[in-house]
């Protein structure tokens, strides 16, 4: 079978993938624990698996499961190409979110892996993962030698830092395990330190909940510190990241064309956007999943943090219109700061 893993591997690199590792599809039953109380104290997402016995115990998933192949795909960090300077102050989709949606990235690269697995192997059985799959993506990852698991939850590796999508093969194939990577975060704390709500245990992990990604992910209204602290964010959050050593002089390559106006959208016309026009705009990027929406309402917070007074005329509209309440409070509140900040310029 050494035969077969080299030519898996050579398949990989032939697909694009960036990296790829391979490990016992043994119980990962230290997860158990951690995932339970996490779980029980709120502290998860709520957007993962929610049995979490499928999540540590690969044969439930295929129970023929021998060897998982864990796959990352690098990622971009900086735009390859600015946005056009405009009169609209800007707001921000994280890299994660640049470009073609990474699910279907991922998704195709990893049916290309594996159709090409079974025309190297009779009997070929698999079960593919990427992002909401069962398996915690990093845990797998770890233990298959793509990288360690930081301070933030991240898998981090030397060749690509942590800017890497994650996914894996549940297969029957009897192949020879790597070893986990020998180096890791030592005393360096700068993620922890550097995120604005705390939301790092320093121990990786953390609670979900206070992450500024998954803030501007959920539903509804948000409390006024995570308003701020998003500044001009409107989906995702890459603080721990940026601040991480490991991703110091990273260069990744993008797997897709990215559009800088995508990234980086002019915030007023965002927040004007019909349905239709969001959807032929932004539906092949992966932040598009969470819906125009919750979009809009962190744009109007981001125009109050980015003290975009231009704004105002707009935004009076949406305090005005009862349709949407969130996005009337979100505006209300958006012009409370700018008037604020314009009074006290005026003094």
């Amino acid at each position: 079978m050494t035969d077969l893993k080299q030519q898996i591997i050579r398949l990989s690199k032939s697909l694009g993938i960036s990296k790829i590792g391979f490990t016992t599809a043994d119980n990962f039953d230290y997860l158990e624990k951690s995932l339970r109380l996490a779980q029980e104290n709120g502290t998860n997402s709520g957007f993962e698996h929610k049995n979490i016995d499928e999540r540590v115990k690969p044969e439930l998933l295929l129970k023929s499961a021998k060897t998982i192949i864990s796959v990352a795909i690098a990622y971009p960090n900086k735009l390859p190409q600015k946005p056009d300077k405009t009169a609209y102050k800007r707001g921000q989709f994280s890299p994660s979110s640049w470009g073609l949606d990474y699910h279907d990235i991922l998704t195709e690269k990893m049916q290309r892996l594996a159709h090409g697995i079974a025309e190297l192997t009779a009997g070929f059985e698999h079960k593919a993962m990427v992002d909401t799959g069962a398996l915690v993506d990093t845990a797998v990852a770890r233990r298959a030698g793509i990288g360690f698991i930081g301070k933030n939850g991240l898998v981090i590796s030397k060749e690509f830092g942590s800017y890497m999508f994650l996914g894996e093969l549940v297969t029957n194939l009897d192949l020879a395990p790597d070893s986990p990577v020998d180096y890791g975060c030592g005393n360096c704390t700068h993620c922890v330190t550097s995120c604005p709500t705390q939301a790092l245990n320093g121990d990786s992990t953390m609670n979900a909940k206070r992450c500024l990604s998954f803030q501007t992910q959920t539903t509804g209204a948000l409390d006024e510190a995570f308003r701020t602290k998003m500044k001009t964010v409107i989906y995702g959050c890459d603080i721990c990241q940026i601040s991480c050593p490991y991703n110091r002089g990273i260069k990744n390559d993008a797997q897709t064309e990215i559009d800088p106006e995508l990234a980086y959208p002019e915030l007023v016309p965002f927040i004007s956007m019909t349905n239709q026009e969001f959807k032929a705009k932004f539906s092949q990027i992966a932040g598009a999943w969470r819906g125009k929406n919750v979009l809009q309402r962190n744009a109007i917070y981001a125009l109050a943090n980015a003290n975009d007074k231009t704004a105002i005329p707009i935004l009076e509209k949406i305090a005005a219109n009862p349709n949407n309440a969130i996005h009337q409070e979100a505006a209300q509140w958006a012009l409370d700061k700018l008037r604020y900040k314009k009074s006290l310029k005026d003094r």
